[in-house]
């Protein structure tokens, strides 16, 4: 009989030191919860304002294109192999270019006022901006290829010394319709309309999605004036412009770098 109770016991202890051991694991596994590998952005953005104003020269609160420290860049890959075909347009500005102003005019300089534009860091729905490139003016650094197959192969027409033109279908224009925040990074999302001609018949024009990053306002080392900078990044379909080509790809990168100063 004792015996009995001694095994019953030991079976009973058992059971118990079991039950207790799930029943610990059980909770163990209750309080595990899931490691956040990435956090979510939080974007940093200060309250700068920049506008052009009437772009006086002297008048620091009005912000002026720096157009000599400014491009335009164009790259595409080269059909048949690995490399890009690269290059920037010589002549581009910031301004609404309508139909009424879309014609040549006799000048060295900038032919209009490049003032159709505004920043607002921390308000992009205030920000817009306009710009054009007068498609003759493609530099590749191979005078042949600029002067020569660029000129038959983009559509347009050849360069006349001391004159801007702007007129179709040497020019090809964006204006922005929309511009917000990123929400993976500081900078924006712009949504911009392309107006080019291209080799059709009239011009075309075609939303397209880019990107935009501010360069803050800074003061140059020894400088008695401000910089700030936008990079604007998008990419079209050069065949939707009627555009044949066997040596670029449909697809043409286009990089705006503008510096502005208030000098």
């Amino acid at each position: 009989m004792k015996l009995f109770n001694n095994k019953t016991l030991l079976v009973v202890l058992v059971l118990i030191s079991g039950y207790g051991y799930i029943i610990s694991c059980t909770r163990e596994n209750d309080l595990i919860t899931p490691i956040q590998l990435t956090q979510h952005f939080v974007g940093s953005r200060g309250t700068n304002v920049h506008l052009p104003g009437n772009m006086t020269t002297g008048n620091a609160n009005e912000w002026k294109l720096d157009k000599v420290h400014s491009s335009v860049l164009w790259s595409s890959n080269y059909v048949g192999a690995a490399g890009l075909l690269t290059g920037r347009f010589n002549q581009f500005g910031m301004h609404d270019v309508t139909d009424a102003k879309a014609i040549s005019y006799v000048t060295a300089g900038q032919p209009l006022l490049d003032s159709s534009w505004a920043f607002y860091e921390n308000e992009p729905a205030k920000s817009y901006f306009n710009g054009y490139v007068q498609i003759n003016t493609s530099n590749t650094g191979e005078p042949g290829r600029d002067a020569g197959c660029n000129i038959s192969g983009m559509g347009t027409v050849a360069i006349v010394a001391g004159t801007q033109n702007l007129a179709y279908p040497n020019l090809a224009k964006i204006k922005t319709t929309q511009i917000k925040f990123d929400p993976e990074s500081n900078g924006y999302i712009v949504t911009l309309n392309l107006t080019y001609q291209g080799k059709l018949t009239t011009p075309l024009t075609k939303s397209i999605i880019g990107t935009l990053k501010y360069i803050p306002r800074a003061t140059p080392t020894g400088a008695t004036y401000d910089v700030f900078g936008l990079q604007l990044k998008f990419q079209f379909n050069c065949r939707d412009f009627g555009i044949v080509s066997t040596s670029i790809a449909d697809k043409i990168d286009i990089e705006c770098n503008m510096n502005f100063n208030n000098k």
